[in-house]
């Protein structure tokens, strides 16, 4: 055989090699199908803790509303997340002629650990940061609103990847229902 020929079998065995080990990789939608039915009531069944601060009240909010559809807190949790975050604003463009910031920035960082109450096991756990750029303006008023509504925004994008990071880990819980075993 000649080199050109084992070259051009060589690229298409190759190939072929590649297509069959993407077939045999499935993906699927988080919330698509049958599974995605049992994940959504899964996150439904989310009980977060009681907020220290205000932006662990907004991120807690929003992963209310995230989780449960707009339907308001589980009444029968059956998971348990304990969450935390605080937010720090800095100054970024300092005005040397008037020594005041023209911009700044605030992060939000929040830590969840996620808990199964039956046996108190840790299914997940992280902390995740979300940044949120602002103008500050010269009155004193609209700069504390300012920094308000930077801490509100940076929460709501922490709350969605939370929400991802907990529908992640209860996507690989068990089924809440174990289909029962066949009569021999």
């Amino acid at each position: 055989m000649s080199r050109s020929r084992l070259k051009a079998l060589a690229l298409s065995l190759g190939a072929l090699a590649a297509v069959s080990m993407l077939a045999s990789c499935q993906v699927r939608p988080l919330y698509g199908g049958a599974e995605g039915t049992a994940l959504n009531a899964k996150m439904h069944e989310l009980a977060f803790s009681v907020p220290t601060t205000p932006v662990a009240q907004y991120v807690r909010n929003e992963l209310i509303f995230l989780t449960s559809g707009g339907a308001g807190e589980s009444i029968n949790a059956r998971y348990d997340v304990d969450l935390s975050a605080f937010a720090v604003t800095s100054e970024l463009l300092q005005d040397d002629s008037s020594d005041t910031a023209s911009a700044g920035r605030t992060i939000v960082t929040a830590d969840f650990a996620l808990r199964r109450r039956e046996d108190n096991k840790l299914l997940a756990t992280g902390r995740r940061r979300a940044t949120a750029l602002l103008d500050f303006p010269s009155q004193e008023f609209a700069k504390l609103r300012a920094i308000r509504d930077a801490e509100q925004r940076a929460s709501r994008e922490v709350a969605e990847i939370i929400n991802a990071d907990l529908a992640i880990a209860l996507n690989e819980e068990p089924p809440l229902d174990l289909p029962k075993p066949l009569a021999e």
